[in-house]
């Protein structure tokens, strides 16, 4: 049975969601394709369909997942062009987004994963990365460029990362809020 191209496309973006969620959940290593199929509730040849292996998916998966976060930025960049940075701070160092593992940021979630993966991967997230760190650099004061964006990804990648893995609540708002002042005061 042949189906429409848009069965097609939304099968796609089913794979596409439950993959992202279960890579951030599990990592790379914690799911293979029978688990990111049966996620996405359709087969494993529906799967093969739209990905020819799990470093395939999880490539795009990637470079999806940073994105999303070059387009939150340009959100917020042009929600508020002048002083983006502060609520951006406050949305990616609130409790929802630090508590969501599976639906969160790519960058805390699978920073650790891509540097075990294959060349290609690596590859695609550096150069997706160096569109982030562009974007971010785009909207800060001055003309360091690049170079003034990496500490505010470090600081957004380390921070939400640090906030996570502790089981506190009350540790991790105090490690958020102090880096997020730190990149406040950087700037």
């Amino acid at each position: 049975m042949r189906y429409s191209r848009e069965h097609s496309e939304q099968t796609l973006a089913e794979i596409m969601d439950a993959a992202a969620r279960e890579f951030r959940a599990l990592g790379y290593h914690g799911v293979g394709i029978d688990g990111l199929a049966k996620a996405a509730h359709v087969t494993s040849g529906a799967f093969y369909k739209h990905f020819a292996s799990k470093s395939d998916s999880f490539r795009t998966v990637v470079v999806d997942g940073l994105k999303k976060l070059r387009d939150g930025i340009a959100h917020y960049r042009a929600s508020q062009p002048k002083d983006w940075l502060v609520p951006f701070l406050d949305f990616y160092f609130g409790s929802k987004h630090r508590a969501d593992l599976a639906g969160g940021c790519a960058l805390p979630s699978l920073t650790s994963e891509v540097v075990r993966a294959d060349r290609e991967v690596r590859t695609a997230f550096q150069e997706e990365l160096l569109n982030v760190a562009a974007a971010v650099a785009d909207g800060l004061p001055g003309t360091a460029g690049r170079a003034a964006a990496w500490p505010v990804l470090a600081q957004l990648l380390g921070g939400v990362l640090l906030a996570r893995v502790v089981t506190d609540q009350d540790l991790a708002r105090e490690i958020a809020d102090s880096v997020k002042a730190s990149i406040k005061s950087s700037r």
